[in-house]
């Protein structure tokens, strides 16, 4: 027990003092005057101050304990108990009042679950800082603004500047940068990972190496983001973890100014890097396969289509599913190779609907394609194409229409076949609209076909148009139980007369949606091969394939 100079071996009023059991408690004790001076302590209490390099003496209390010891004493209930630090260890202190206004503060530490405390607070913030940064990667399908969240939300959770590397592309890396508050940046150069330990190894999947073995000093400028001022105190180089391969590697750089990159904080770092890996892996797995299928689509779309050789098409392609691109119809227009040479037509239809029966079509349309050098016997062409789709593994079956189409002294002369399609309509200047009379078997299904072959010839200002049954079998009207028909659908052709190639497809596609009225429907296809008032113009065919929506109008 140690007793404060000048003090007397008794208190004032002789109401306090330590005895022996609070000498020998195991915690520390202090006890103090009505004004907040200590006046008596026991040995755990001196103990514990020492090693704080504090005497207990007169005004000697600690600010937290002394802020404590000059509140009011409550009227009703105990004293209200205080905690602060000592030697950096965490106590409560709990008051008893003693005589003459003196107190005496037990001192009961709580240090691990202080510590504890901390911690369940700490892993609560990362989880929840994880899953923020997992909402905001997973966000976007976007290769570019993923790494631009990526190194964003590294820069300003983890260090004060971070860098993604990307996987090689040849002998190049792509680089983005940032730095608290600063803007990303992104650039691509011929790099040599070995300059900084451990990306190496970690570019190709390997585990992180530790960050003791990196020297800051060491660090490349191409590795420091644009503007990062001071000297690099701490750096984490670990692997962005992906789909099978490496998503590239992140580089954490925190300044000398500040704390060195601590275990706990290098094992978040690894985590948030396991997130930032899979989030960049899947974006690019889906830029990839964006591509295969644009490519893919684009030989599955329709032609867009203008004047040629002084005749005019015109088409239009509407899948089932607006979110669709191609599905079972199609159309194909395959130029002559001058005027004195026929124009080979082909419109379809295939058994079924969406990605499935597109795959056929862009099969029947790759035979046909070979089979352009015989595209003058229709018969021929369509027996050719029968004999492919049965030894096909397909079980659906197709319909079409062919048409050779020549332009003779202001005349168009079509050769029109039909496989099962429906016979095409011809829009004469007089208003009457005729069926073209062409029929035969449907191809894909039966050993032998039949096809009968009819020509017809077009006046300037008339139009010969194929379509397939979605025009016609769209099912809507007042209670959406009636079929368009072929009926309402030649009183559209009658109010087309004279009309451009382009003007007809649009108003039929057009009535036919209006009449749907937002129904479920079948693809819907139009044709219209129309020779044009006062002559033609300058033959040509604008594009190979149309990129637009299939809804959207073909040129």
């Amino acid at each position: 027990m140690i007793r404060s100079p000048g003090t007397p071996d008794r208190p004032h009023g002789g109401g306090v003092h330590v005895s022996t059991a609070w000498a020998e408690a195991p915690y520390p004790v202090l006890v103090t005057d009505c004004v907040g001076d200590v006046v008596e302590t026991n040995e755990a209490a001196s103990h514990l101050f020492a090693q704080a390099g504090e005497d207990v003496f007169v005004g000697s209390l600690p600010d937290w304990l002394a802020q404590a010891h000059r509140r009011p004493t409550p009227a009703v209930g105990p004293p209200e108990s205080a905690s602060g630090t000592v030697a950096g260890r965490t106590f409560e202190a709990h008051p008893s009042p003693g005589e003459d206004g003196c107190v005496v503060w037990w001192l009961v530490e709580n240090t691990d679950l202080h510590l504890a405390q901390q911690a369940l607070q700490g892993e609560r913030e990362r989880t929840t800082i994880l899953a923020d940064i997992s909402s905001a990667l997973f966000s976007s399908l976007n290769v570019e603004r993923c790494t631009e969240v990526t190194v964003r939300m590294a820069a300003d959770h983890l260090a004060n500047a971070a860098v993604v590397v990307a996987p090689a592309q040849g002998r190049r890396h792509s680089l983005t940068y940032t730095q608290v508050g600063g803007e990303v940046a992104h650039k691509t150069a011929a790099i040599d990972p070995r300059a900084v330990p451990g990306l190496t190894e970690a570019l190709q999947g390997f585990p992180p190496v530790p960050t003791r073995w990196i020297d800051p000093g060491d660090i490349p400028d191409w590795a420091v983001p644009p503007g990062f001022t001071g000297p690099i105190g701490s750096v984490i180089v670990t692997p962005l973890p992906g789909y099978g391969m490496p998503a590239g590697v992140l580089i954490l750089l925190r300044s000398s100014t500040h704390q060195a990159f601590s275990d706990g904080e290098e094992v978040f770092a690894r985590l948030f890097a396991a997130r930032a890996g899979a989030a960049l892996s899947a974006a690019r797995l889906y830029a990839e396969q964006a591509s295969i299928t644009t490519t893919l689509l684009r030989e599955l779309l329709p032609p867009k289509l203008e004047r040629l050789h002084g005749v005019e098409y015109a088409g239009i392609y509407r899948a089932a599913k607006d979110h669709e691109r191609v599905g079972g119809d199609f159309y194909d227009v395959h130029p002559g190779t001058g005027d004195s040479k026929e124009t080979f037509v082909v419109l379809g239809d295939v058994a079924g609907k969406g990605l499935e029966a597109a795959v056929l079509t862009g099969k029947i349309r790759s035979v046909l394609h070979a089979l352009l050098p015989l595209s003058g016997d229709h018969k021929h062409v369509l027996t050719l194409l029968n004999d492919a789709l049965m030894n096909s593994h397909h079980t659906r079956f197709a319909t079409l229409v062919l048409a050779s189409v020549q332009r003779r002294q202001g005349e168009v002369r079509i050769r029109l076949t039909s496989a099962g399609h429906l016979p095409p309509l011809i829009v004469r200047t007089d208003g009457r609209v005729e069926e073209a009379a062409t029929s035969g078997t449907l191809i894909g299904a039966l050993p032998e076909i039949h096809a009968q072959s009819t020509e017809v010839v077009l006046a300037p200002g008339e139009t010969c148009l194929l379509y397939t049954d979605g025009i016609t079998e769209a099912r809507g009207g007042p209670l959406g139980d009636q079929l368009y028909g072929e009926e309402r659908l030649r009183t559209a052709l009658r109010e087309c007369v004279r009309m451009p190639a382009e003007a007809v497809v649009e108003r039929v596609q057009m009535l036919a949606s209006q009449w749907l009225g937002g129904r479920e429907h079948d693809d819907m296809a139009t044709l219209a091969i129309t020779t044009p008032l006062g002559g033609g113009g300058t033959p040509h065919l604008v594009g190979e394939h149309d990129d637009s929506r299939p809804h959207d109008r073909e040129q």
